[in-house]
């Protein structure tokens, strides 16, 4: 008879997030005194804007915010969710249709939870975040990778996902823009992925944590906004966690059509209960009150992401798309391997990655984590000076 696990084979064949797991081993060596750059976090460097922290402090002195509170969240919070899905996404829903989640990731993962039986597939645009396949997986689902290169902006085609479908197929991913690359889908790309999606009765998660984070007079059209048919079979997924720099706060929310949001309130209730009520108040200030800090910390961005495309670019064997949104580059670095680097002859971006923190103490993420080899994520969501240092850390070291 077989010795059962200790744990179960589902949690057992889980991967940490490679971007966490990352970002943790370059600070442990800041803590030991090295003076590594890391580019892994997708984390903002800038404090919580002061009007949101002022809020919540005055939320941590009120009684009323030390007991539980409904499940899917605070009312105010919910109507002001469903105001900024309105405004931003082009879709008017009631705050019965929002539930509020500790986080956009507990969003994606009920999203997929309340939607997916064993064996449904996923139709992923890939490079992906590291956590959606993980969610996918959870839920009982099989993730499909539908790959798009540098030579694609890595934005996939209807005729790629088309390809990708079967018979199994219940939910199309929809990332824009997209994290690890920073890729935006033009308003006719979404408009004819959502008509596709549409036409064979698809589902769509489509996240949208980065919708306000574009550049270059670029919007980022929500899929609904292009396809209104569409808006009774997608769930957005959004949070304040990149705009209002609260990453820590913990405050996301999943928005959808009635049944959906039934069954995602039930998971909840079971789950998590509420969020933090504090956290919600803030959040509440945050989408209601000034966005001023806002825009200045997308400016900030902008000004990092043309500086990390040029001096990437500035590098033999790197090519580096200019993203259109969220603080990513994912440049190719298919032309640095297979060739020696300080005695090293790394073939895979896991190896390239490992060498780069080895030798010019810089954190990068490896393309293995979004998908295939051959690629690195670094993150601009960091100061100008550091910034500026690691790039010309790696223009030295790769320099032929």
């Amino acid at each position: 008879m077989t010795e059962p696990t200790r744990i179960s084979h589902r949690i057992a064949s889980i991967a940490e997030s490679a971007t966490l797991k990352v970002d943790s081993k370059a600070k442990a060596l800041q803590a030991q005194g090295r003076p590594v750059i890391s580019y892994a976090a997708g984390e903002p460097d800038f404090a919580t804007p002061s009007h949101i922290v002022e809020a919540a402090s005055r939320a941590v002195l009120d009684p009323k915010n030390y007991k539980y509170t409904p499940a899917v969240g605070l009312p105010d919070l919910r109507e002001a969710i469903a105001a900024k899905t309105l405004r931003d996404s082009g879709l008017e829903v009631s705050a019965s249709q929002v539930i509020v989640t500790n986080g956009g990731k507990q969003a994606v993962y009920q999203s997929f939870a309340t939607l997916l039986d064993p064996g449904d597939e996923v139709l992923v645009p890939t490079p992906y975040w590291t956590t959606y396949p993980e969610a996918i997986r959870l839920a009982g689902g099989v993730p499909v990778d539908v790959f798009a290169g540098s030579d694609q902006n890595y934005l996939v085609t209807v005729e790629q996902l088309e390809a990708a479908r079967t018979e199994r197929t219940k939910v199309l991913l929809f990332v824009s823009p997209s994290n690890p690359t920073g890729a935006v889908y033009s308003e006719e790309q979404t408009k004819a992925i959502g008509e596709w999606a549409d036409e064979h009765g698809l589902w769509v998660i489509s996240d949208e944590i980065y919708q306000n984070l574009t550049y270059d007079g670029v919007k980022a059209v929500s899929i609904v906004e292009a396809v209104p048919a569409l808006a009774d079979r997608t769930i957005l997924v959004n949070g304040v966690a990149k705009t209002y720099a609260m990453t820590g706060w913990r405050v996301g929310w999943m928005v959808g059509p009635a049944d959906a949001i039934k069954g995602a309130a039930n998971l909840q209730s079971h789950l998590s209960s509420n969020v933090s009520n504090v956290s919600q108040r803030a959040a509440i200030e945050a989408l209601n009150g000034p966005q001023d800090a806002v825009e200045e910390m997308r400016q900030a961005f902008d000004r990092r992401r043309k500086t990390i495309v040029a001096g990437l670019n500035e590098i033999e064997g790197i090519v580096c798309p200019t993203p259109e949104g969220a603080f990513y580059v994912y440049p190719d670095v298919t032309g640095l391997l297979g060739r020696t680097w300080g005695g090293v002859t790394p073939t895979t971006s896991l190896e390239l990655a490992d060498l780069i923190l080895d030798q010019a103490e810089v954190a990068v993420v490896p393309g293995e984590a979004f998908g295939p080899s051959g690629f690195l994520r670094l993150s601009y969501a960091l100061g100008d000076e550091p910034l500026a240092e690691g790039i010309a850390r790696l223009q030295k070291l790769f320099a032929v």
